[in-house]
């Protein structure tokens, strides 16, 4: 008799699987493999070897189905009494198991219709730990099913591992919203806050009128509460992360310094459920990562966490293994601490029951390269940041204000020298060209660098029009070890009478910081279409300019992206004095182009516009500006001058 298994012995195992799939094919009718007729032994051969040749690929379809169809149970078929297990990662990269037993559910706690199944972890390891920080998105199987993601931890300071789980089905509802068309808003205007359920709680509502006090001062108890998933620094000081704690804390931040690094370490462990993931907002020479637990995956992508870290929707996000090097209990504080290794896709759901990751997909940061030159030479820092609305200024000014910090070259008496550009696709670079020194009374220099650079960002973010994506951002920073700021002492001209087209100068004197006076001459033609009259005159320095452009409440409507750029390649540099000429005929001014000393009959035209266009109109024009040469400090001050026009 024939026997299949001399021709093919490591397949002769699978005989059934092929018998039956031979059978379904038609290639051989039920009674062949008995009678082994020598009519159908070419056939038998040929469907065994075409098996053998695709065994690999039937397994791996197998494998790809039974993950995108793992069994779940639903809450209602959840009661209290059942028994279970989780996995989460103490120590390595290994999931370790702890026993779960439910003791109930609790409806609408995690907003409308948003349950959570309330259960207690049992295990020598878990017992001992508590519900620690990192330990979110640790899946849930009850009855052999997945139910959900630990994420919640219920009050302060328990004796007992007692935990919340969002419910699985909560969280597959991230997967179908990522198969909708990409959102637009994350990348034009900044999220709305929602405090519960974010990776930290800023307390803004802790000023409400009659809002109550806990005993943490947050404004409220809060007795089920998102199990951590702290942001971690690594290579800042503890001054830069002070200083920026509230603009973290109104993003939803909490940051933790120094417990875990970022690198490039291959880790061949396969990530799966249980396994610790990291998203990264920064990366380089600073790093900022989040590390939470994986829910659930399949071959393109997986869920974690259980919770948000901050909601932003659709995000773009580095993806990256972890290992825990430790589980530190603390009945304050708990927490992993975690090394961040390869990467392995993007982040791109931040949702309010958990995030989704993508496999084999490269996000899109933002590079920064940043220099700083001294008299001991150059320094430079490589990293790269998240390009999101509301975090990407955030993260540009603590990244900016801890170089600068971080150099031996710091002090309180250091002025700095900007260059730099912040590239746009498909718009002109933004150049920035300034100086920044310690003033009476004023921040640190560095701290003035960092918000102005901010300050940048969030005009160019902030806008209905267009989703900026920044290509990169390059500055350079020169050191001066000593304190270049001058204060305007005054103004003067020498004479109070002038005709159209005359020409007329100007004294001015600065004032430098512990130096002598300077003296400044500065000519200035009165135009050939002046009014007869007062003139006034604004010398000042380059701030008071801009600010002047913005006091109107109308500067408030927002700009396209063309024009705000355009906006901010006009704005005056701060170590140069100024000089405007100002008549009281009206100016209007649509998007970045201004039109100066309009008559009142095109103004009356011109002012049915103003629902349509954003248009700006001003008391006074500004009908000439002149200025000095760029002097080697920061100049402060204005004063107001006035000559009649005969």
């Amino acid at each position: 008799m024939f026997c299949p298994a001399s021709l093919f012995p490591p397949c002769w195992q699978q005989l059934t699987i092929w018998r039956n799939l031979i059978y379904k094919a038609g290639l051989v009718q039920s009674n062949c493999v008995q009678s082994c007729r020598a009519s159908y032994m070419k056939k038998l051969v040929s469907a065994f070897s075409a098996v053998c040749l695709f065994l690999p690929l039937i397994a791996s379809a197998q494998k790809s189905d039974s993950a995108q169809n793992q069994p779940t149970i639903s809450v209602s078929q959840i009661h209290a009494g059942m028994r279970g297990v989780a996995y989460t990662v103490f120590q390595g990269v290994k999931p370790e198991s702890m026993d779960v037993e439910v003791l109930g559910v609790l409806h609408n706690v995690n907003g409308p219709k948003g349950d959570v199944i309330l259960v207690r972890l049992h295990g020598q390891k878990v017992e001992y730990t508590g519900v620690v920080a990192g330990m979110s998105g640790s899946p849930v199987y009850l009855d052999g099913k997945l139910a959900g993601a630990l994420a919640f931890r219920i009050g302060e300071f328990s004796k007992e591992p007692i935990a919340g789980v969002t419910p699985i089905a909560d969280m597959l509802e991230i997967n179908a919203l990522d198969r909708s068309p990409a959102e637009e808003s994350a990348a034009v205007k900044p999220s709305v806050n929602i405090v519960a359920g974010k990776t930290g709680t800023p307390g803004e509502f802790s000023a409400l009128p009659g809002s109550q006090q806990d005993s943490s001062g947050s404004g409220f108890a809060n007795y089920l509460k998102p199990i951590e998933t702290p942001l971690v620094f690594n290579g800042f000081s503890e001054q830069a992360i002070q200083l920026f704690a509230g603009q973290l804390g109104s993003a939803g931040i909490v940051p933790v310094m120094g417990a875990g690094s970022v690198s490039d370490d291959k880790q061949p462990e396969p990530v799966e459920a249980g396994s610790a993931i990291s998203a990264i907002l920064v990366r380089g020479d600073m790093d900022i990562e989040a590390t939470c637990t994986v829910t659930y995956i399949d071959p393109q992508r997986l869920l974690a966490c259980g919770h948000p870290l901050m909601q932003f929707g659709s995000v773009d996000l580095p993806m990256n293994k972890a290992e825990v090097l430790a589980t530190l209990p603390s009945p304050l504080n708990a927490f992993k601490i975690v090394n961040t290794t390869e990467a392995v896709g993007t982040f791109v759901q931040d949702r309010h029951t958990g995030i989704m990751g993508v496999f084999n997909r490269q996000p899109e940061m933002i590079p920064v390269t940043l220099s700083i030159h001294s008299s001991t030479g150059v320094k430079e820092f490589h990293y790269e940041v998240l390009n999101n609305p509301k975090l990407t200024p955030v993260a540009l000014m603590v990244t900016v204000f801890n170089a600068l910090h971080g150099v031996n070259e710091f002090g309180e008496e250091i002025t700095y020298r900007l260059a730099g550009s912040i590239g746009v696709k498909g718009f002109p670079e933004v150049t920035m060209r300034n100086m920044f020194a310690p003033s009476e009374g004023a921040q640190p220099a560095a701290m003035q660098a960092a918000l102005s650079l901010g300050e940048r960002f969030g005009r160019i973010y902030d806008n209905p029009y267009n989703a900026a994506a920044v290509a990169g951002v390059k500055l350079d920073f020169d050191l001066v070890r000593e304190r270049r700021w001058a204060r305007l002492e005054s103004a003067r001209t020498d004479v109070s009478e002038a005709r159209p087209g005359e020409e007329i100068m100007l004294e001015t004197v600065l004032a430098p910081y512990r130096g002598e006076r300077i003296v400044q001459q500065i000519p200035v033609k009165i135009p050939t279409s002046a009014s007869k009259g007062t003139l006034r005159i604004l010398v000042s320095d380059g701030d008071t300019l801009d600010h002047i452009g913005r006091s109107n409440p109308a500067f408030g409507r927002k700009l396209d992206l063309a024009s705000t750029i355009s906006l901010l390649n006009k704005e005056h540099s701060n170590n140069r004095v100024y000089v405007s000429l100002l008549e009281a005929d009206p100016e209007a001014r649509v998007a970045d182009k201004v039109m100066p000393t309009l008559p009142i009959s095109i103004m009356n035209v011109m002012d049915g516009m103003r629902g349509n266009q954003e248009m700006i109109v001003s008391s006074e024009s500004n009908v000439d500006e002149t200025a000095t040469a760029p002097l080697d400090y920061v100049v402060s001050g204005a004063q107001l001058l006035t000559v009649t026009v005969k």
